[in-house]
């Protein structure tokens, strides 16, 4: 059976993985991860419910491909917020995280079930490679500006990810009231930039 929809007309060769995966982004952003189907994606693409499976072996497999168009969006989202910010990078970055987080609850959500777990899934580890290298060059860049304090860069990308991490995740569960989450997102790392120990 051809890869084909009477009202939009055949795939091109290679325009049906990118179908799927749009129309379970769409269904993910709608209603969560819960509700992305085999067969429901395959309806919205306009193809046969075994359509998928040619490109997808299981519905993880095609969680885990719109796994990687998040982060790949996330990442353009984070530059965005960097270049649009008069403070430090780390500062951008994280205020960046946090917003990304209240405007796409699904998507820190499934990005969360297949990155911050014990382990990562290996499809994605050039993906996270190349997020946590560029958040490594934006903290050494600072330190070189006088902007951070020197240190381990990675240690400071550590500490700066469970905070934002923890916020996003307070905001998103409702701990904390959403209309003051930037408000309280810019609060707080401010007082992680400047540092809560009182020097003597």
């Amino acid at each position: 059976m051809t890869e084909r929809h009477t009202e939009r007309g055949s795939y091109h060769h290679g325009a049906l993985p990118e179908a799927l995966v749009a129309a379970a982004l769409a269904l993910l952003d709608e209603a969560g991860q819960d509700r992305v189907t085999m067969r429901e994606v395959a309806r919205r693409a306009g193809v046969s419910a075994g359509a998928p499976f040619r490109h997808f072996p299981d519905r993880q497999a095609l969680l885990t491909e719109v796994a990687d168009r998040v982060l790949a969006d996330f990442e353009q989202w984070q530059l965005a917020e960097i270049e649009g910010s008069e403070g430090t990078a780390m500062r951008a970055l994280g205020l960046g995280f946090v917003r990304y987080a209240i405007h796409h609850p699904h998507r820190f959500a499934l990005v969360r079930s297949r990155v911050f777990t014990a382990s990562r899934q290996p499809e994605l580890r050039q993906r996270l490679a190349g997020i946590d290298e560029a958040l490594t060059e934006f903290i050494v860049a600072d330190q070189h500006a006088g902007q951070l304090r020197p240190g381990d860069p990675a240690l400071v990308a550590l500490a700066g990810q469970a905070l934002t991490y923890g916020l996003a995740q307070m905001i998103i569960d409702g701990y904390l009231p959403p209309e003051k989450a930037e408000e309280l997102t810019a609060q707080v790392l401010d007082t992680f930039g400047k540092g809560i120990a009182n020097p003597r």
